[in-house]
């Protein structure tokens, strides 16, 4: 099997910086419950989310991500376990009470389809009073196709959050949208 690219990527610890201040700022105020933090990396978020209380279950295909998250997470004694697992495939349980998708999704042409596949089994899998909370690089197009995947969901949504935050560490924008599963239609 081939090596991920983030296993070379992740030799510099910390290679994403922090989370962002939007997500940091949400989820302060926000019910604590199991989070299912899918595409990981190295924990940027799930460590953050664990040190504000959150049971996290961060997966990712990088070995290399997994075990500084989980390292840090026990020397920091926090309620976050990493899984090396693809994210395309790792089913969302009736425990995890919030999925986040943090960088994960593009849309480029190339993936577009097996995207918005994923955010379509997510949302069929997600319980009802689960939050899926997605956060993508700014982008008319991009947010368009996102919010149109969950239009095709068959699921009726609550949205929580539709905005910006900054992303000082690459001087870009990102948009948060972050909805609650009201029921299956």
């Amino acid at each position: 099997m081939k090596e991920p690219v983030y296993d070379t990527y992740y030799q510099e610890y910390e290679y994403f910086g922090n989370p962002y201040p939007g997500l940091v700022s949400f989820f302060e105020h926000f019910k604590k419950g199991h989070v299912l933090d899918l595409g990981c990396g190295q924990g940027r978020d799930a460590l953050c989310l664990g040190r504000m209380g959150y049971t996290v279950t961060g997966v990712d295909i990088s070995g290399v991500g997994i075990e500084q998250m989980n390292r840090a997470a026990r020397e920091d004694n926090l309620e976050v376990t990493g899984i090396v697992e693809d994210i395309y495939t790792f089913p969302v349980e009736t425990k995890h009470d919030i999925v986040l998708l943090d960088s994960m999704l593009h849309f480029y042409k190339e993936d577009l389809e097996k995207e918005k596949a994923l955010v379509r089994r997510l949302a069929s899998e997600l319980k009802v009073g689960g939050v899926l909370s997605v956060f993508t690089i700014e982008g008319k197009k991009r947010e368009d196709v996102l919010k149109s995947t969950f239009d095709e969901t068959g699921a009726s949504w609550s949205v929580l959050a539709d905005e910006y935050t900054d992303y000082p560490e690459f001087g870009a924008r990102y948009h948060i949208y972050i909805l609650e599963k009201s029921a299956d239609i």
